[in-house]
């Protein structure tokens, strides 16, 4: 065969591709596992932030064994669900979609219980949209189930120096000691307030300048999540 022929040219382009494609394919299959790890590890690591606890990567697992003592799951109507199933495993946006499918009586929440220093924490994972994408986190309140004892933010493509400002320690350091009930003890979450929040409210905290549609996703994320475990609270304060 003429080396110098369209022929010869599509034969070894195609052969490249087809030896290339399937390099690629051996590659994410033997890496897969390693990448679960990584995502299991990162997944630990935030929830040990939101309760200000650090750990190094290769001793994430044992850490969070040490400090995460208890895991829940819940239903949609806050009662605990007994079996096999693991809440850390649980894919909280699908289990949020399933409202748009008409199944929200099927919706499975996680709830981690935390035991530090002698007292007990309640870490609940929260999603929502910021302006570009997808925005999560987790929020941990103290032992009274009201007062947020701090938070972790994450995002996938806000803005930098805007939007991905939530996943900096000086806006999660905001959250620290505020309410999500009222004094009457009406559940209202935690805002995020567009020019600032008072320095006697308890329930907001200061917006990110120039990122307003971040700053309302992050409220809306808090409420909207929130309001799922507020039944499991209210049964627990009032046992």
């Amino acid at each position: 065969m003429d080396k110098d022929s369209n022929k010869a040219t599509f034969l070894f382009s195609s052969g490249m591709v087809i030896v290339v494609a399937i390099m690629l394919s051996v590659a994410a299959i033997s890496l897969a596992p390693y990448q679960a790890k990584n995502i299991r590890i990162e997944k630990m690591k935030n929830i040990l932030t939101s309760v200000s606890v650090t750990a190094e990567t290769n001793e994430t697992e044992q850490i969070f064994k040490q400090f995460i003592n208890q895991q829940i799951v819940l239903n949609s109507k806050g009662e605990e669900v007994k079996g096999s199933i693991v809440a850390f495993d649980i894919d909280l946006k699908k289990e949020l979609d399933k409202i748009k499918l008409g199944q929200a009586d099927k919706q499975l929440f996680p709830l981690f219980i935390c035991h530090k220093e002698g007292k007990t924490f309640y870490i609940i994972p929260v999603r929502g949209k910021g302006l570009w994408g997808p925005i999560w986190g987790y929020l941990s309140l103290e032992g009274d189930m009201n007062t947020v004892y701090g938070a972790s933010f994450g995002h996938k493509s806000e803005t930098p120096g805007l939007g991905a400002e939530i996943e900096t320690a000086n806006f999660q350091q905001e959250f620290i000691g505020k309410k999500i009930f009222d004094e009457a003890g009406n559940f209202v979450s935690v805002s995020v307030i567009k020019g600032g929040a008072s320095s006697t409210d308890t329930h907001g905290v200061d917006a990110i300048s120039g990122a307003t549609i971040t700053s309302k996703g992050v409220s809306e994320m808090l409420k909207r999540t929130l309001d799922n475990y507020i039944p499991y609270f209210k049964s627990r304060k009032s046992s």
